[in-house]
């Protein structure tokens, strides 16, 4: 259907996001059948595929072709201009009868429009929230992930490998398995396909060599938790790394990784550019915390939440059936708190929920707590590893090999200090992050891995470099790994999402008199349910 495009229009402000003359120019401009102008990526004008935008009679045109700026498009690295671009094994049946991805497709990164800055959630709505509270603003456009018709690599003459970094996570061998089988499918042949053993160190050590991988070797690994690969931290040699893959000759490295694994993604893929070796390197977002920048989520996410709630339904039982029990269950979460506050939701039994990114004072909280037991006879706390490091520690203490902070134990010395400040309390100290970072995955985070891996095939093939495939606002995208590596994504403390559990369980700011605390007020009474559990606020949204 062809709509009218006026300036200041509710389409206007879809497609571009902004009110101005400028915008409203490009968009009104009469566009009689002239198609728009395909994207760059990296200085390459990427191919177009399929039916392009068309204008309308009187300079009408539909409401997805409004003229979209190279500027305005998050661009991915490229070897295009130095590959030989041809048609994909998968023309001959239209790819299964489901068509390609035109390299045109773009996601729109900004899906809400928010009234004013006091908006909930609106603290950063043009781009990046970085460490220090500034925003970073991003192109409105990303690249949408999938298979192309044209590709840039003879998938007779690939070798490829894919290496897993960092701490475990469910589905690891899911996206090593989807990698494998992709890469078969596309023709690769099966002996130039190789998993790198124990994290980047594998490629230099001398005791692990690579082994071989396919789909008769990767056939059942995603009903196992782990990585069949192994996995380390650390260990990246750059220079030994980019010689062993131009001695190998791999044209394809897939890294699986988190914050740390991109970096290391992305400092290898500025290695091979300077040592002028041809190789696209894709990396697949592995981080148990969810922290990775723009990405919706993480694979192995939604496993590690389903499996933390039944921890929290563990210290409930636990706590409840104790005289004056008190549930202290501790859970991951160094930078970003998503577990601790998606399965603090989810189980709808936690009291108090503590995260990295509110700080509280440990007087507040304590007396909260005692008021808590004093109302119900027990109490759940439920706390992210990284929440209160100034209460523990003083200055820094420096990172792990990965990149990443070096916490204190926030866990034992709540436990320690509510036993000093409260008499005949029955405290049950609960620590399940290995057994949530070695299960196999769940349904939907298995359908997840498999296109995440399906799409970092496809975006090798493409001829991209230096990117990762994720979703984003609901849709699949690559995206530039010096992105989203320029700080880990967090728990928004103005944010819908923490609103709503802090709404749902009735929970204050431990930063008050703690004497706030002595008495029940009605922001702090809740409806009590069967067993001690509580109805959702209405006010959560």
């Amino acid at each position: 259907m062809i709509v009218s495009q006026k300036c200041g229009s509710l389409q206007h402000r879809v497609c571009l996001y902004r009110v101005d003359r400028a915008c409203c120019s490009r968009l009104t401009r009469p566009r009689t059948g002239r198609q728009s102008r395909a994207p760059i990526v990296n200085g390459v004008p990427a191919q177009s595929e399929g039916l392009l935008f068309q204008g309308g009679e009187g300079g009408d045109v539909a409401p997805f072709s409004a003229p979209v700026e190279d500027e305005d498009i998050l661009q991915v690295g490229s070897l295009r201009d130095r590959l030989t671009v041809r048609e994909s094994p998968f023309t001959k049946t239209n790819n299964s009868g489901g068509g390609f991805v035109g390299d045109m497709d773009l996601l729109f990164m900004r899906t809400t429009r928010y009234e004013s800055e006091a908006s909930s959630g609106s603290s950063c709505w043009n781009g990046l929230q970085m460490a220090d509270g500034t925003c970073m603003p991003l192109p409105l456009w990303a690249i949408r992930s999938g298979p192309r018709r044209n590709i840039y690599y003879d998938p007779k003459e690939v070798t490829a490998a894919v290496v897993t970094c960092g701490g475990l996570c469910p589905g690891l061998n899911d996206v090593i398995q989807n990698i494998v089988f992709t890469l078969e499918d596309y023709g690769v042949p099966p002996d130039q396909i190789f998993g790198i053993r124990y994290g980047l160190r594998g490629f230099y050590d001398r005791e692990f060599k690579p082994i071989n991988l396919n789909k008769k070797v990767v056939q059942n690994i995603h009903l196992q938790g782990g990585t069949m690969l192994g996995t380390s931290r650390g260990g990246a040699d750059l220079k030994e790394i980019v010689r062993r893959i131009d001695l190998w000759g791999l044209t394809h490295l897939y890294v699986v990784g988190g914050n740390g694994g991109n970096a290391a993604a992305n400092a290898i893929n500025q290695e091979l550019q300077n040592a002028d070796v041809i190789c696209s390197v894709i990396g697949v977002p592995k981080s148990i915390d969810n922290d990775i920048l723009l990405i919706d989520k993480c694979f192995g996410f939604e496993s590690a939440v389903e499996e933390a709630q039944r921890a929290l339904l563990a210290g409930y039982v636990e706590a409840a059936s104790a005289r004056s029990g008190l549930g202290l269950i501790k859970l991951m979460g160094r930078q970003s708190g998503y577990i601790a506050m998606q399965a603090s939701m989810a189980s709808g039994v936690v009291d108090i929920c503590l995260i990295p990114e509110v700080k509280f004072e440990l007087a507040a909280l304590t007396a909260y707590v005692r008021q808590v037991m004093k109302r119900k006879g027990h109490c759940v706390v439920c706390i992210a590893e990284g929440a209160g490091q100034d209460i523990v520690q003083h200055g820094h203490a420096g990172k792990d090999k990965s990149g990443n902070p070096i916490l204190k134990d926030i866990g034992t010395h709540l436990r320690d200090s509510f036993k000093e400040s409260m008499e005949d309390i029955d405290i049950k100290y609960i620590d399940p992050t290995y057994m949530i970072r070695a299960i196999a995955t769940t349904t939907n985070d298995r359908i997840y891995c498999k296109v995440l891996g399906q799409g970092a095939v496809h975006g090798a093939f493409a001829g991209f470099t230096g990117c990762t495939v994720g979703l984003v606002n609901t849709h699949y995208v690559y995206l530039p790994i010096p992105v989203i590596i320029q700080a880990a994504r967090t728990v928004d403390p103005k944010g819908r999402s923490w609103n709503r559990l802090k709404t749902a369980i009735n929970q204050p700011d431990f930063v008050d008199d703690p004497a706030t605390y002595d008495q029940d007020t009605s922001a702090q009474i809740v409806h009590e349910v069967e067993y001690g559990t509580r109805a959702t606020a209405v006010t959560g949204g």
